[in-house]
């Protein structure tokens, strides 16, 4: 499907004392099953590598914690969700899902492997469990009688090695009622709006509704609704139940979508091979443009350290003297540099002190929250870029 080169793990940022040290790159491919078209990377590094300790917290992100508060109330009032209700969230980093639930009386457990995420999550209020989730642990839940009336999965399934083993364990602590639901980034949405950048070794698989539905229904669950989302470029939010349960006929948007994403061809392994031209097109893009301003004597600094963003600059082979630094409200990240191009991390404080000319934002589907935050960069003149769906500045 597509090739992005060598690339580093894209969360591990490096200490000032380790730029010496040899830093391991692993091939970033993306390959589509030809039966079940499911586009997979293959497994380079186990997920204890990437995710016991992470750099990554929700609630760094308003917009996000907006997103997460919004589903709360909505699957509160949809679903009776009270005070004899179990809510779970499986890879709840710091709990910025489950506090919503509390104000509420609604009994809520986090399940987070990453330790210093999930010690955010504890100061919170938020019950978590640092472990893994997978059948063995379902298993042990649910034997203690702590089966789940709502799961919640956001931006976790795609970063499961096993799915067959993390979808099973969903099937055994979801209560005989409960619903599960499950957000990705849309496949669809990802080819179509050229969002290489998404793809990084974190995920291991990349989901159309087609491919999803086919993993549930082999542990005898059913997706009975569907909603596309903006998020991360685009979106899905699964409702996810027993294939028993009828407490609701499927939606109709089920079906629909299914026959889009036939439409669109994603049945068809040719498909998916245009994406990598489109990659690169874009690749030359922004390194053209970088190179345009460094020639015109204007500096460029960058605003965010994504996941995403390491995954771009590394295919672009950008480095300091194109990029001279970039920011991050997480102070996990301040002091650090990203990982493969060694660019240094400061604090957002550093824009109005150093008044680049130009500001690359790498979380580009943030894109109007960090705007937003730079308004006073206008003072100074300086412009505003995106790289992802294509290069623009405004």
């Amino acid at each position: 499907m597509v090739d992005l080169g060598m690339s580093p793990l894209c969360e591990s940022f490096l200490a000032a004392d380790q730029l010496d040290a040899m830093e391991p790159f692993y091939p970033l491919r993306v390959e589509v099953c030809g039966s079940c078209l499911l586009a997979q990377l293959p497994a380079y590094v186990p997920p204890e590598d990437i995710f016991t300790e992470y750099a990554y917290f929700s609630s760094f992100s308003d917009s996000w914690v907006e997103h997460a508060r919004r589903h709360a109330e909505r699957t509160r009032d949809r679903f009776g969700l009270g005070p004899s209700s179990l809510v779970v969230e499986l890879a709840s980093n710091d709990g910025y899902l489950l506090q919503h639930f509390l104000p509420h009386g609604i009994p809520v457990l986090g399940i987070e492997p990453a330790r210093n995420v999930a010690a955010a999550a504890v100061a919170r209020g938020v019950p978590t469990i640092t472990e893994f989730f997978g059948v063995e642990l379902a298993d042990r839940l649910a034997g203690e009688g702590r089966r789940a009336d709502l799961i919640v999965a956001n931006n976790v399934l795609a970063q499961v090695p096993d799915l067959n083993d993390f979808v099973a364990g969903m099937a055994l602590l979801l209560s005989p009622r409960g619903v599960a639901t499950v957000e990705f980034p849309h496949l669809l949405r990802l080819v179509d709006g050229n969002q290489l950048d998404t793809i990084y070794h974190e995920h291991f698989s990349y989901f159309s509704l087609l491919t999803a539905v086919r993993v549930f229904a082999a542990h005898d669950l059913t997706v009975f609704d569907v909603d596309e989302l903006p998020t991360h470029g685009g979106s899905l939010r699964l409702f996810v139940r027993h294939a028993g349960d009828r407490a609701e006929p499927r939606a109709a948007a089920v079906g629909e979508l299914l026959a889009r994403e036939r439409a669109a061809g994603m049945t068809d392994p040719a498909w998916y091979t245009a994406f990598g031209e489109r990659a690169e097109a874009a690749k030359h893009d922004l390194v053209e443009f970088l190179i345009g301003q460094r020639r015109a004597g204007r500096q460029v600094a960058g605003y965010g350290a994504p996941g995403k963003g390491n995954t771009l600059l590394n295919f672009c082979g950008i480095r300091t003297d194109l990029l001279a630094y970039t920011v991050d409200r997480n102070p996990y990240k301040q002091g650090k540099f990203l990982p493969g191009t060694r660019i240094p991390i400061f604090g957002p404080d550093r824009i109005a002190e150093t008044r680049p000319d130009v500001i690359l934002i790498l979380p580009w589907n943030l894109r109007d929250e960090i705007a937003a935050q730079l308004a006073g960069a206008r003072a100074w003149g300086a412009s505003l870029a995106v790289p992802i769906p294509r290069l623009e500045v405004f």
